[in-house]
Formats: structure tokens, sequence, C-alpha cells
């Protein structure tokens, strides 16, 4: 069994909201760069989840750019996706395949939309998921804060389509070849 780590949707339009700010912001970015130098340092598979639509996602602009905080390294894949399911529609289950990943650790934004749907089908197609409870995070919405958002998505998910583990208990085994 192998291991990617899976990063949905950290790109600049998430940051340039002038009236918005994630939940927890600050912290869950410094949690998914924690897990993204842990996976490089194991040699573990860093997938990157790309979206791209019209307006702020539109290919090419800055707000659609993967944030700088967790640039991709040559070698490192990028799946663009259309929609809030990283596998409808993508290459990315194929790519997981081609690179024998069975365990997927899950991290990214926004957790009502193309986390929760991603870890969903995730599920479906058999993957064993860990989504990394504490980094993950969205906007508040109008009838929930981010933060009410991010938990009741851990208790609705966890359990039940994911594991759910916080950042600092997640470990890498390490890879000698691939």
């Amino acid at each position: 069994m192998t291991t990617a780590l899976l990063i949905i949707d950290v790109q600049e339009a998430m940051f340039s909201y002038p009236d918005m700010k994630l939940y927890d912001v600050d912290n869950v970015m410094k949690r998914i760069v924690s897990l993204l130098d842990k996976a490089r340092s194991a040699n573990i598979p860093v997938v990157y989840i790309q979206h791209t639509e019209d307006e702020e996602y539109t290919k090419g602009l800055p707000t659609w750019e993967i944030s700088s905080l967790v640039k991709p390294r040559e070698g490192e894949t990028i799946v663009e996706k259309p929609t809030w399911d990283a596998f409808h529609r993508t290459l990315l289950h194929e790519e997981l395949q081609r690179q024998g990943i069975t365990d997927l650790v899950i991290c990214g934004m926004q957790t009502e939309f193309c986390l929760d749907s991603t870890c969903r089908r995730a599920f479906s197609m058999d993957y064993n998921n860990i989504l990394v409870q504490d980094a993950h995070s969205t906007f508040d919405n109008g009838n929930l804060s981010g933060e009410e958002i991010v938990k009741h998505h851990n208790g609705v998910l966890g359990g039940r389509f994911v594991k759910l583990r916080p950042a600092d208990e997640i470990t890498f085994q390490p890879y000698e070849t691939r």
C-alpha cells in the first residue's frame, strides 16, 4: 500500500477576498505546510488539486495559481478539476492508480465543497482516507461560521468516509523507491 498527500484547492483565490477570511487560516496553512514538508521528507507523492473554471479560478489568472506557501515542485502532480469533486471529469483516479496509491491523506479548502465531495468520492472508490481534521478550512456562510462548518464536517465525514487525525499525529513512512 502506498500513500499520497492530497492538497485540495489551496489557491491564491482563497486568500484574495477583502471582506472574507478563511477560518483559522494562519494555523491551517502552517499545518498544511508542515504536512507537505513531512511528505516530501519521506518521499511521499504529493498531489495538488487545482480548481479551474471561470471568474477567479480562470486558468492563468494570479488567483488561480496554487498558493506560494505550498508551491509544487517539479515532478509533483497537479490535477485540474472543473467541479467540486476532484475525481469527476479529471485524471486523478488514473494518476493515483499509476502511482500505486491506495491511501490518501487529505487537506485543503473549502471544507463543505471540494474537500467534502472529494472525501466521499474517494471512499466510494475504495481509497483509505485520512482527513487531517485541523488542516482544512472554509469561510463563514451566513448561517454557520467557518469554525462550525469545519467541526460539523469533521463529525459527518469522520468514522464514515475518512479517519480523522490532527496534523501533529500524521507521520509518513519513508519510501525508498518509487
